[in-house]
Formats: structure tokens, sequence, C-alpha cells
């Protein structure tokens, strides 16, 4: 495949990737169609929908794609019930008093009117009523000055405010302008029918100022009329918005018009390419757009032609390079090297212009908190590069939920040219369909296009015995891998000088029993060849063979393991051998699955599984070109983590590369190192069903917060007076209980954020708890997560 030289890097090329990993020697060119993915990005949306959708940035593991922040809490309020009946009761008493002062019932009720009014104009007493014309109409004014500050003291006192913000405001529209609209209609019928006293005080006190003439022009009569209605329903629009509504309204017929043009936006969308028009590659930038509003690109193309832009940008070469790619085939340009536009199947959701998959939802529970409750919950490589480990009993669906996404959305950004994944796991194992990796490793399988390389490719001694001694005895408590390796070396490095290559398995465990026939040997072919340094070597192995603390027959007890005859064809070295080694995986965006016989051949795939660890931790740390994010899956760490192997784990961070490991207990890894396992990693997870020594190890990794507790105790009250202890005993024989007081305490107290029994009986199934670190050192609590199946 014709990659524009994006992939290339010194160093590498393509007979430094084992075949059929890398391109084919010859291959068509590759079509101008991309078909969409079998599983569109996010739901239904089309590339061009997904490209224009938001992505704001936001805490650690948030599904930023399309994320809306949850609105702010509101303080624990009065309850509906209660605001209902205050409502009630307000608008009952209201009505009750508004009763009593029309039918006189309220004594020296004219008395405040009559202090500023002349005295001619009321009878005699203090219950003497208007006596001209004038003392009514001052009447009719009081009374709707008294009405206006009633309602005001009512509404206050029932908290009508609350409840228009609560169940009417709080619906938005066009439910608002609905609702404001009904009430003023309402509020214009009691106007007009004088249940309301506001026309005959507007007329009296409008003719006390103007004239009593003024009524004789009906044209005035009907203005002043027009006007007590706009006033009625001013205070509705006011509060209904209706004047946003309707300009809301008027500008969405305006823009639905068919003969309305549509106005060119100020800047191009993210489909247009704005990065490719401002480094003037015009024409580059109209073929991907035209590409993807045609549907002739998906997701991976978009995020690998991105990839492809950024790294060419410095280089003009390279840059003239994918252009000319761009406006020939479009956005099959840039292709990786196996082809691929996409996996053969998808089963979760991914949004590869973040790098996130998205894992499920943060549960709403108290321990959330509440600004992450709801939203959705992903993973990404600033996350996976703090690595990542993950806890639960069989079935608690860490292959299913966890795993395999990350695999899925690894394997995703390796075809955007952008990672490479290493997955390890059990034959049969569902880390994904074979055609979704470059290179599949078959351990025991004699169908397997590959073998694998013990020694990771390297061609220094002593490099390679340090991490074969990993791999074969570094779960050995009693055993210093540094001796071990130490053999290893004295026995490899002559072995290569004479060989040209590493032994293979059976040579190698002769060679650390002892055998006599291949020493002597391996001493002849030294010595013939003047090898006098490697000799000595060999030598100073002879003598130390069968000493006190001699690693020897341990290694040769560990490497038996891998010399079985289901076993014959792998590792084989030399010229026909077919090794994949982990170097590959420098500068190169693969794919890569390795299938352990777990069943038939447990122990050895422990071993190997140990190995590859202890490699990939070495090869991340000497990367020179670490632009490539590499991350290692092991789908079962048992007996896998060493304490070197912890020491090159709490080392990726800085190299660009990150590891996933699960476990189905942390007593899986040796006692001594669960404090530092857990400390090596950023991101731990615990599923549903773990113990509660795995609850309490987690329960002291995350720490404690403070939190605000609230303790009501109850006391008994105890009267002094004979008629109050009376009503007490009263009250207790009618309801059983003694009278007490309720006595409030508030505290802050510093709690553990989940404990130890929360984690091990609370967490329901189909569920755990996550906490989050990137490698920039930004944290996240540990969340209760909702997996998405």
């Amino acid at each position: 495949m014709d990659t524009e030289g994006t992939y290339d890097a010194r160093g590498t090329g393509a007979d430094r990737v084992p075949r059929p990993a890398g391109p084919p020697a010859a291959a068509p060119p590759p079509p101008a169609y991309a078909p969409h993915p079998r599983r569109p990005p996010t739901g239904d949306a089309g590339v061009e929908e997904w490209l224009r959708t938001p992505r704001p940035v936001r805490e650690p593991g948030v599904w930023r794609y399309g994320h809306v922040p949850r609105p702010p809490e509101k303080p624990e309020g009065v309850s509906d019930r209660s605001l209902l009946v205050g409502v009630l009761i307000s608008v009952l008493s209201g009505l009750l008093l508004w009763s009593l002062w029309r039918n006189g019932y309220i004594p020296y009720r004219l008395v405040p009117l009559k202090l500023f009014t002349p005295g001619d104009w009321w009878y005699a007493g203090t219950f003497g009523g208007p006596r001209t014309i004038e003392g009514a109409d001052a009447l009719t004014v009081y009374e709707a000055v008294l009405f206006g500050l009633l309602v005001y003291g009512c509404g206050r006192l029932g908290n009508w405010s609350e409840i228009f913000r609560r169940h009417v405001a709080g619906r938005g529209q066009p439910f608002l302008g609905l609702a404001t609209a009904a009430g003023a209609a309402l509020a214009e019928l009691l106007v007009w029918k004088d249940a309301v006293p506001l026309v005959r005080p507007v007329l009296i006190l409008v003719a006390s100022v103007a004239g009593g003439e003024i009524y004789q022009s009906q044209t005035v009569v009907n203005v002043i009329y027009a006007l007590i209605a706009l006033g009625v329903l001013w205070p509705f629009a006011r509060l209904g918005h209706w004047r946003a509504l309707l300009a809301d309204r008027l500008g969405k017929s305006a823009a639905t018009a068919p003969d309305a043009p549509s106005a060119p936006p100020d800047a191009p969308g993210p489909e247009q390419w704005p990065e490719l028009r401002a480094a003037g590659l015009t024409d580059a930038a109209e073929a991907l757009t035209a590409a993807v509003r045609t549907g002739r690109m998906n997701d991976v193309d978009v995020a690998r032609l991105r990839h492809a832009w950024a790294v060419g940008r410095g280089n003009p070469e390279r840059l003239a390079a994918l252009t000319e790619a761009v406006l020939r085939t479009g956005g099959a340009a840039a292709l990786h090297p196996s082809g691929a536009r996409d996996l053969p199947h998808r089963t979760a959701r991914h949004d590869l212009l973040t790098g996130q998959v998205r894992l499920g939802s943060c549960a709403d529970d108290p321990h959330n908190p509440y600004a992450r409750r709801g939203s959705g919950l992903a993973l990404e490589p600033a996350l996976l590069g703090t690595s990542l480990l993950a806890v639960g009993p069989p079935g608690a669906g860490k292959s299913a939920r966890l795993v395999r996404p990350v695999v899925e959305s690894l394997a995703l950004q390796a075809l955007a040219g952008r990672a490479a994944v290493l997955a390890v796991g059990g034959a049969g194992g569902a880390l994904g369909p074979d055609d979704a990796f470059d290179v599949v490793v078959r351990i025991g399988d004699p169908a397997s296009a590959h073998d694998f390389d013990l020694y990771g490719g390297t061609t220094d001694p002593d490099e390679a015995a340090s991490v074969l001694a990993e791999g074969l005895v570094g779960d050995v408590t009693h055993l210093d891998s540094r001796r071990a390796a130490t053999v290893l070396a004295q026995l490899l490095g002559p072995y290569r000088t004479v060989h040209g290559h590493f032994p293979g398995v059976p040579v190698l465990r002769e060679l650390l029993d002892g055998d006599l026939t291949a020493i002597d040997a391996l001493r002849e072919a030294l010595g013939a060849g003047g090898h006098q340094a490697m000799l000595r070597e060999l030598d100073a192995r002879t003598r130390q063979k069968g000493g006190a603390g001699d690693p020897g027959p341990v290694l040769a007890d560990r490497i038996a393991l891998l010399d079985r005859p289901a076993f014959a064809p792998f590792f084989a070295t030399g010229a026909g051998a077919r090794p994949f080694s982990l170097r590959s995986l420098e500068h190169l965006p693969l794919r890569v699955r390795i299938d352990l016989p777990e069943r038939a051949h447990a122990e050895a795939s422990r071993l190997l599984t140990r190995l590859v660890l202890a490699q990939f931790t070495a090869i991340a740390a000497a990367r020179t070109d670490r632009s490539l994010f590499v991350c290692l899956v092991l789908d079962d760490a048992t007996r896998t983590v060493t304490p070197e192997t912890v020491r090159g784990v709490r080392r990726l961070r800085s190299v660009n590369a990150g590891a996933v490991l699960t476990l189905r207990t942390v007593d899986d890894v040796p006692e001594g190192l669960h404090t530092a396992l857990l400390g090596a990693v950023g991101c731990c997870m615990a599923f549903s069903g773990v113990t509660t020594w795995d609850g309490k190890r987690f329960a002291e990794a995350w720490g404690k917060e403070w939190v605000e507790t609230r303790e009501v105790a109850q006391h008994a009250v105890f009267a002094d007076q004979p008629f109050t202890r009376a009503l007490h005993g009263l009250r207790k024989l009618v309801t059983g209980k003694a009278v007490t007081r309720d006595a409030v305490t508030v505290r802050r107290v510093e709690r553990e954020r989940w404990s130890a029994s929360e984690l091990a009986y609370q967490l329901p199934a189909g569920h755990a708890v996550l906490s989050l670190t990137t490698v920039e050192g930004e944290h996240a609590p540990p969340l209760l997560v909702e997996l998405s199946g």
C-alpha cells in the first residue's frame, strides 16, 4: 500500500515487520470509495454531523462527544406539597379577609380613610359610610388599594413566586407563554366583570385629575379602556417573555422560508477542513469536504488524515506527497499499512477525534459528585498512559466491558496511525476477530503464521538475559532475578558469538542443565574462533554450576515448561525461524494479538505473559521515537507482576505508553507488591463482586475526604407546670410516645471515599468503581459507573 511516507521512520522498513503484519509486497491501489463504518460513530449520525458535534473540554473521563453539563444543583427547599398547601391556604385566607371587608365585619375599617378626607363626606360615627359622591369615590379607590395590598401579602405568604418558577417558568417555552396567556385572559375577565376592583378606581382617578368632562368623548373613553387592558396584560407579558418568544418564532419561520437565502458562515466548519485551508491547501480541503458530504469517508479516515496532516506539517516533502495523494484518492490517502479503513465490527461507542471509548455512564449515586451523575464515562490515551488495574471475579465483565472496548479503541487509533496495541489473552478469548489485527500469534497452534521471539528482537546478550530472566523466575521470591540474568548472559553471549543467533528452547535447556556435550562443543567453537572473552564467560558459568544458590536448576526447570511437543514449532531461532518481535511496535501502528494456551498449559502461559510484560516495559522505555502511543492489554495478569515489572509500569507514563492489567483478585500478586502495584498505576477499577480484602486495599489507595454529617438526637421534654404535664400525659396517652425535642448537630468529619464493605456488598451487578489520573497529573475521584453491555 502507498502510505505517502506517513509511517516511514529511520531504521524501520518492511523487513523489520514479520509477514503478514506489514503491507504486502505488491497490492492494487486503494479504492477511492470508503463505505461508512458498520457501526456509525455515535448512533445514526453521519460523518458530517459527527464532525460538527461539540466536544467541550471537561474533567478526566467525561465522554466529551455532545456532552451537555448538568444544571447546577438546587439547594434543598420547600417540597411541592408544602408549596401547594401554602398557596391554597393563602388564597383561602385572602378570600375570607376580602369577604369580611366587603360585608363590614372588620371594625374600624374606614378610620384610616376618614383621617385623610373631609369630615362632611361621611356620616357620623365609627361605622358611618359615605354621605356624598366624593366619599363614595374615595371609598372605591381605598378598597382598590387595599385589594392590591391583600393580593401582594397573600402572594408573599403563600410563596407564589416559587410555584411559578418551579412549575411554570421551569418548563420553558412554549409552556411559559401559553400559561401566562391563560392567566392574562383570566385576569382580563375578572377585571371587566368587576370582580377585581380596577376599572372604576382608574376612571375615578382620571376624572379627579382631568375633570369629569373628559368622558364626554367616546374616543377618550375607548383609549382609557385600551390602556387598562394593556396594563393588565403587561405583567403577564413580562413574566411569559412574550417578546422573546415572538421573535424566536418569527426567526424560525424566516429561516425555514424557501426563498430566504442562507447566510454564509463566518468561518468554515470542521467538515470543511479549516486547517488545510489556512495552510493554503484549498484544493485538498475541497476534495476532502466533498468526500465527507458524499459519504465517501468514515471517522477512521478523518482521524487518519488529520494525524497525517499534523505529522507532515513540518516536512514539506511529506506534505506535498500527502496533498497529491488526497487529490488522487480522496479519503483513501495515507492508508494504514494493512490497507484497512475500519474494523469488521464494533462493540462500543468510539470518538476518534478525542480518542475516547465510552464504557458506560456515572450512576446517580451520592458517592459520585453531583456534576458527574448521569454523564458518560470514557477512556483515552491520556488516561491509559498512566496504566490501569482492574480487579473483579470471573463473570464480572472485565473482558467484555473493559478489555474488548479498550482493545477495539486502540485498534481504531492504530488504523488512524496514532497508536499501537498488543493484546494478550487466552485462546478463544473475546479480544476481537482475527481480521481486526495485523498480527495474530497463536502459541501452541500449528496453524499460527508467527512464532514468538523469546528474546524480544534484541541482539545484546545482557539485555536479552535480563528480560528472559524476569519472565522465567521473576515470580520466585527467594531468587534474585539479577543473578538469573547473569547466568543466562554467560550462556547466551557465547552461543550467539558462535552461531550468530540466540539458542532455541531445547538447546538453552541443555546449556542450563549443564549438558557436558553441549558445553564442550560450545567451548571448542569459541576456542577455534579465538573468542577469549566469551570463553571466560562460559568457564565462569561452568565453575558456578552446582554451587550454593545457583539459579541454573530453577531456570532449567522453568524453560522446560516451554520445551514441550506442543511448542516444538515455536520459539525457534536461526535462519529458518519466523518469530514475531515486540520491537515491531516501536515505529509501526500495529494491531497485535497473542493467544496463549491457558487451558492445556497454564503455567507456561503465565510464564509467557510475564515475559511479554517484561519485554514490553523494556522496549517501550528504550524507544527513541515516542510519537506513537503503545499499549499492552493483559486480559489476565495473574502471577505475572514482579518487582521489576512494577517499576517498568511506573515508567510507562513518561514514554507515551501504558498497560491495562486485569486480575481476579489482588492476591494474585505477591503480597509485598500490593501497595507498589496500586501506587504504580494511575487508574484503578474495582468490579462488583470483589472481596472485602480487595476492597480494603482499594479503600486505602483512594484515601479519605471531608464530608458534612448531620446527627439528630431526641431528648425528652420535662414539664414544670401541672397544666403542661397534664397536656404531655394526654399526648402520650393518645400517641403512645413521650414528648421529645430534636437536637441537631452538624459537623465535618473525614471518611473513606469507598469503604471495603461498600465495595464488597453494595456494588450492583454490571457496575464498577473507577478512579482516573491523566499523564499530566489531573485526578478524578472514584466514580460508580454503570457499564455498558
